[in-house]
């Protein structure tokens, strides 16, 4: 056997090779030449041709949960809009009108606060005295400024980051119309009989003067007081309890001001015990009988440092609520805390900790208050005030309702621990009250911006009742309220996850009435007038014209037109010289993204592409999601939800689907000051926007995900293998020519086989994206464009491709195959790597379509599927993985250098196996000179898979000579005398190339 080719003229027969050529880079280069993509992007108008090429499609609109516009993207952010573009981007690709308008939530908290740092704090400056009309109106317009400057930085990372959408008109919630649309939504409130003024404990931020959402607070560890404190018993119906207290716990004492009521519960056992041994300088006295829960005794009498005592008797529980006691506090101030202090039962009261009773402070607890008023006609019949007093200012400071401690502070104006507790403490040791002290660190509510904790306060605020029955048009129909709307609109919304169901659920069924106010001064009013009533409460004007003029207003000159001087007389106009007055109050920020959908879906004027929306539950087949973080349960979804339910009726969305928090690769929390932050600026500028894409699209959005170094480093790899099956595609196809292209039922076996795969990948990848699932996507494409295609299929057919006569109907045919597999994974890639598919897409169609994106996903391809075909190449390719595997050996051992220079031979015991490899050439797929297979179980030494029975391989080495074109060695080198050097083929395929004027 010769390896080296005939001994001629050395000749360089490269340029009669079809070798692939392309202007496709191997090193992408993506921070360079996405933004040439993204420039041309803007050249071509690719959204107003996406909007074009969809128009009379069906819907599909995501609609943009609005993020703040305070400060740079951060990886959740950037995570969060990708995610919105791989939906928008393929359920246009599926076939539908998928427009997406970007928007901004631009009121609140967050901007008023950093504009007070920036602008007077940092500067010793005094905030603006907002009972002056001019100064109001010039800080919001300030607050204005801070908002749209940070709109503009964000749009143009999000923007980078690949994510197409109407940027030219985005919506922001500080817009003239959509403050005069959410003023209109808020009317509807007043009208529907919903919106009300009301007196509740809300969360309070004494830092930032503010009521907060459920939403705005987290919780953190923190060390609070705790007391144990008798309230003595006074009823004379129980003679028995004569001298008894009954012992309360609690770890608020500054909440004891406030104390109106005990709680217990009628499932625990309570008993009477008295102290019969105690230290002379203790708090608890010998003798002192108290009232505990028995499974809690033994821990308070510890707590109480007592030495011994003894259980008098029980206390039976269907009799406790008899028993009245006096306030701990009525030596202290003796005009102050002289009523009766009821006990009531409450579902909230356990024998977990504590004492089996809880301390009830209507005005400082959601559970103290729902008890309470439950109880409000029973206690007032027994001759026992029911008012809620307003114990805790604005300033966290004792108000004269606490009798004794007015000015004292719970909180003071930097977020820290005031004096109110102390002073409590110290008047319950003087009036012989307390029993015990300690401290205990627990997880406590905290204000999300200011990171200090918060104060549950009795103020009068704003509410949208969740049970009251909705008026439509003046009637009320029984059981017709906003809870039961939205829990119905919950039932029939695809949620993505479905877990995410059960979550909206139980906090729908278990919020109490919406608190919409806020007392600042970055929002929308609540533009209302209101007149006092007696007994609190406020009447609110209804009146079309008077309301007619304050949208018509705002829709003008923008909500700021609520804050002018003269702002009553003009929107009152002829009944100014009545006696209704203006709420200055804003609205939480979550009623105004709450209201987006009536501003942006339902605006045609404004936002003329998602005109004529006509969803499922209209009698239509057009779709709307929303799409944001798991906490937006709490957040978006659910003030969207209740504002749509109390206005329209329904939810307005058809599908909600949620993603979990970015994590780093340790599964910690982001931190500054762990250094464990990935900014997705600087992965940008290291690597491309693609690469952050394609790691959002592999994570399992429905959990936390997870990124870091390492991480990226493996999403570059994926990415690299992927890139470069791409090029060798385009490569390849430089050889194409349309004319050239071979029908299906012409082709090869292994071309018609490569196509039933590509057809098995469409209809993974179609219900993919159609789920919304693309780890999927890209767990399938890579392991397709990896193993099936270059691992496989360009690796079998790169001999053809290259060496083959141009008249060859295999390479014609296996380049059409390529030209087919390459369209379809373009599309397939472009909504997760935009850029790379569209820059691949430019070379691979020059003349055709100007984006890849205004394309729809391949059709037709399922006309391709061949199941028995795919069933004797899995045969063939499981032969193959023997063959393979013993040339690996043999190349190990140096038996063999490439696996051309090997002609195995191969041993098949399953004769309907042999039949399989009858008609195939197994030196081709096997990529060796040449082969033999023979029946029979083979040699002892020869190779086997224990995977793949019945098959033996012996690799020997190929007889011939080296084809010096196609480095194949064969026997029939030479044959031809024109070409010694190369086989037939071979020198078929020169002289063709010679006929076309190349030579070597």
């Amino acid at each position: 056997m010769s390896e080296k080719p005939q001994k001629t003229d050395a000749k360089d027969y490269s340029k009669t090779l079809f070798l692939p050529a392309t202007e496709f880079p191997m090193r992408a280069g993506l921070p360079q030449r996405e933004p040439e993509i993204l420039k041309r992007w803007n050249e071509i108008g690719l959204y107003e041709r996406l909007r074009e090429t969809a128009r009379g499609r069906t819907k599909f609109v995501l609609h943009d949960g609005p993020p703040y516009a305070n400060g740079n993207i951060h990886i959740g952010t950037a995570l969060n809009k990708i995610l919105k573009d791989l939906v928008t981007r393929s359920q246009q690709m599926l076939g539908f009108d998928s427009n997406y308008v970007p928007g901004w939530d631009c009121h609140g908290l967050p901007i008023e606060w950093k504009v007070e740092e920036e602008n007077y704090r940092s500067k010793g400056k005094q905030k603006p005295d907002f009972r002056d009309s001019a100064a109001m109106v010039a800080f919001r317009r300030e607050c204005r400024a801070y908002a749209t400057h940070w709109l503009n930085v964000q749009r143009e990372e999000f923007k980078r980051l690949g994510v197409v959408g109407d940027w030219d008109h985005p919506y922001a919630t500080m817009s003239f119309p959509a403050e005069a649309q959410i003023a209109r939504e808020l009317m509807k409130f007043a009208a529907n009989g919903t919106l009300y003024r009301g007196s509740k404990p809300v969360m309070w931020s004494v830092v930032e003067k503010t009521a907060l959402a459920e939403a705005e607070v987290e919780y953190e560890d923190y060390t609070s007081d705790m007391v144990w404190v008798k309230f003595p018993v006074t009823s004379p119906a129980h003679g028995v309890l004569e001298g008894a207290s009954v012992v309360i716990w609690t770890t608020t004492p500054w909440t004891l001001p406030g104390n109106r009521a005990i709680s217990f519960s009628p499932k625990i056992a309570y008993g009477l015990y008295k102290v019969t041994d105690a230290p002379a300088d203790n708090w608890a006295k010998i003798g002192d009988r108290l009232i505990i829960a028995d499974a809690l005794a033994a821990d308070v009498f510890k707590q109480a440092r007592v030495s011994a005592y003894e259980k008098v008797r029980d206390v039976p529980s269907d009799t406790m609520d008899a028993i009245e006691c006096a306030h701990p506090l009525k030596r202290f101030a003796s005009d102050g805390y002289q009523f009766v202090v009821p006990l009531l039962p409450g579902d909230h009261v356990t024998d977990d900790t504590g004492t089996g009773f809880v301390h009830t402070a209507p005005g400082h607890g959601r559970e103290d208050f729902d008890v309470w008023t439950a109880n409000a006609r029973e206690l007032e019949s027994r001759g026992i005030n029911s008012a809620i007093p307003y114990t805790v200012d604005e300033n966290g400071a004792f108000t004269a309702h606490a009798p004794g401690f007015a000015g004292k502070r719970v909180i003071n104006d930097k977020g820290e621990k005031g004096d109110a507790n102390e002073a409590v403490i110290k008047a319950l040791i003087e009036a012989g009250m307390l029993l015990a002290r300690g401290r205990l660190k627990h997880q406590y509510p905290h204000s999300w911006r200011s990171k200090k904790p918060v104060i549950f306060r009795n103020t009068p605020q704003w509410f949208i009742a969740m049970d009251k029955d909705i008026a439509v048009k003046g009637k009320a129909k029984p059981g017709d309220t906003l809870r039961a709307r939205a829990l119905q609109a919950i039932s029939v919304t695809q949620w993505v996850p479905p877990s995410g169901q059960n979550r909206i659920t139980g906090m729908i069924e278990a919020r109490p009435d919406w608190v919409i106010s806020r007392q600042r001064a970055w929002g929308v009013p609540i533009a209302v007038f209101v007149r006092e009533k007696g007994d609190g409460s406020a009447e609110i004007l209804q009146d079309e014209a008077v309301n007619t003029r304050i949208a018509d207003a705002f829709e003008k000159e923008g909500a700021d037109a609520w804050y002018m001087e003269g702002a009553r007389e003009r929107f009152l106009g002829s009944r100014a010289n009545e006696d209704w007055n203006k709420v200055d109050d804003i609205l939480d920020v979550w009623f105004d993204s709450g209201s987006t959908h009536a501003f942006v879906l339902e605006d045609p004027v404004h936002f003329p592409g998602l005109a004529g929306i006509r969803r499922k539950v209209d009698g239509g087949s057009d779709t709307v999601m929303y799409l944001e973080g798991s906490d937006q349960h709490r957040g978006w979804f659910h003030s969207s939800l209740l504002e749509s339910c109390g206005t329209r009726g329904r939810a307005p969305y058809d599908v909600v689907l949620t993603h979990g928090f970015t994590q780093d690769e340790h599964g910690r929390k982001m931190s500054k000051s762990l250094g464990n932050t990935v900014e997705p600026q600087a992965v940008i500028k290291q690597s491309g926007a693609d690469i952050l894409r394609l790691w959002v699209a592999a994570c399992d959005y429905t959990d936390d995900q997870r990124i870091g170094p390492e991480i990226l480093k493996n999403t570059v790899e994926t990415y690299r293998k992927l890139r470069n099956t791409i090029r060798w595609m385009l490569g390849t196809l430089h050889h194409f020519k349309p004319a050239d292209r071979v029908a299906r039922d012409d082709m090869p076996e292994l071309e018609r086989y490569m196509l039933h795969l590509l057809s098995e990948q469409d209809a993974i990848v179609r219900k993919a994206y159609a789920e919304y699932d693309y780890k999927t996507v890209v767990a399938t494409l890579s392991a397709f464009m990896n193993s099936e295609l270059s691992a496989f299929y360009f690796d079998v057919r790169k001999d053809t491709l290259y060496c083959d006569p141009p008249s060859s109907v295999a390479r014609k045919a296996a380049l059409t195959t390529i030209d087919i597999i390459c369209d379809a994974v373009l599309k397939w890639l472009a909504p997760i790597l935009s850029f790379t598919s569209d820059e691949a897409w430019a070379m691979y169609q020059p003349a055709g379509s100007p984006s890849v994106h205004v394309l729809t996903f391949p059709e037709h391809l399922e006309a391709n599927r061949d199941e028995d075909l795919a069933k004797k190449w899995e045969t063939i390719r499981d032969v193959r993985r023997v063959v393979t595997g013993a040339l690996e050996l043999a190349r190990a051992a140096k038996k063999i250098g490439s696996s051309l220079e090997a002609s195995p031979a191969i041993y098949v015991s399953d004769r309907n196996m042999l039949a399989t490899l009858f008609d195939v050439d197994m030196a081709e797929v096997c990529i060796t000179s040449s082969y033999e297979v023979q029946e029979g179980d083979g040699p002892r030494d020869a190779f086997r898979l224990d995977q793949v029975g019945g098959v033996a391989v012996v690799v020997e080495e190929a007889v011939g000579t080296k084809c010096a074109r196609s480095w194949k060695i064969l026997p029939t080198v030479g044959e031809d005398p024109d070409y010694p050097d190369v086989t037939p083929r071979d020198a078929q395929a020169l002289r063709e190339w010679k006929a076309l004027g190349v030579t070597a």
